[in-house]
């Protein structure tokens, strides 16, 4: 039989739920009983859990020249020691009030790439850090008919600063064999196509 999960969300009780900051994201504090594995239910437990809405990642692919675009942009959450805080990602975006998936990834390629999408494929859906953050991405790969150009790209209210590239496959999955993939969505996108790449080359070119 395929696996399934022991307990889903009716096995969860939230005794109280308060928020304890507000600002550009939230913070709430939650009382709450979940099953145990042994039977029962285990002591309410308080765990503060960082809200700050989903997110939608996309990886463009032109099949025709096997290669990426991918956004390089400072993330000061990655400030550790001498590390460097800028990151070369996939495009990503919170997702606003109604929008569907495709409209966030589509919003986004404009604004941090000047990159237009067409054909888009699913690869996951990840809870980045579910011990203590609400937030759930979805990931997408998306086909692009010719490369954008590079450049500086970003909402200048939102304080972006985003440098776009133009990285061949062969050298992305370089990158991800040497560990200087250090941002998770774009790990996991990276792995999802050096699996199916050939197939997405097949069905795109």
């Amino acid at each position: 039989m395929p696996f399934e999960l022991t307990f889903g969300a009716d096995d969860v009780r939230i005794e109280r739920d308060e928020v304890v900051w507000s600002g550009h994201y939230a913070v709430h504090r939650k009382t709450l009983q979940y099953r145990s594995f042994s039977g029962g239910w285990n002591a309410p437990v308080v765990r503060e859990v960082f809200e700050r809405g989903d997110a939608v990642g996309v990886l463009p692919y032109d099949p025709v020249r096997d290669c990426l675009v991918m956004v390089e942009q400072f993330r000061p959450g990655a400030l550790r020691g001498n590390d460097s805080p800028w990151m070369l990602e996939l495009i990503a975006g919170v997702v606003e009030n109604d929008e569907t998936d495709e409209q966030v990834a589509r919003r986004e390629a404009l604004e941090e790439a000047d990159c237009t999408l067409s054909t888009m494929v699913p690869i996951a859906t990840v809870f980045p850090s579910a011990g203590g953050c609400s937030e759930q991405v979805r990931l997408y790969c998306a086909r692009i008919d010719g490369l954008p150009g590079t450049g500086v790209h970003g909402l200048q209210d939102e304080g972006e600063d985003i440098l776009v590239h133009h990285i061949p496959r062969d050298e992305a999955m370089a990158l991800l064999a040497a560990d200087k993939i250090p941002n998770g969505h774009t790990l996991i996108a990276l792995q999802w196509l050096h699996i199916h790449a050939r197939d997405l080359r097949e069905r795109w070119s």
